[in-house]
């Protein structure tokens, strides 16, 4: 179940809001009632970095190779 709680609410029961992540609790942090962070289990996400790795070398490997010529420092500032 994921629960909204505003910054200074979570920062004065840190402790009681890991807990309720330990039991599967998911918050919503809020910073003057916009959506700030998000705080959830780690169980939730530990594939994600190896699944976004993975998404991006399968885009890198289907684009085109674009083949320039070597630039000199001067090209790439105004003057």
């Amino acid at each position: 179940m994921e629960r909204t709680v505003s910054a200074a609410d979570a920062n004065r029961g840190f402790s009681q809001l890991l807990r309720g992540v330990r039991e599967g609790d998911s918050y919503v942090v809020t910073s003057h009632g916009k959506p700030v962070a998000r705080i959830v289990p780690a169980s939730e996400h530990e594939g994600a970095p190896a699944g976004a790795r993975q998404t991006l070398l399968a885009r890198l490997q289907k684009q085109p190779i674009v083949k320039v010529e070597r630039w000199r420092r001067d090209e790439l500032y105004e003057d």
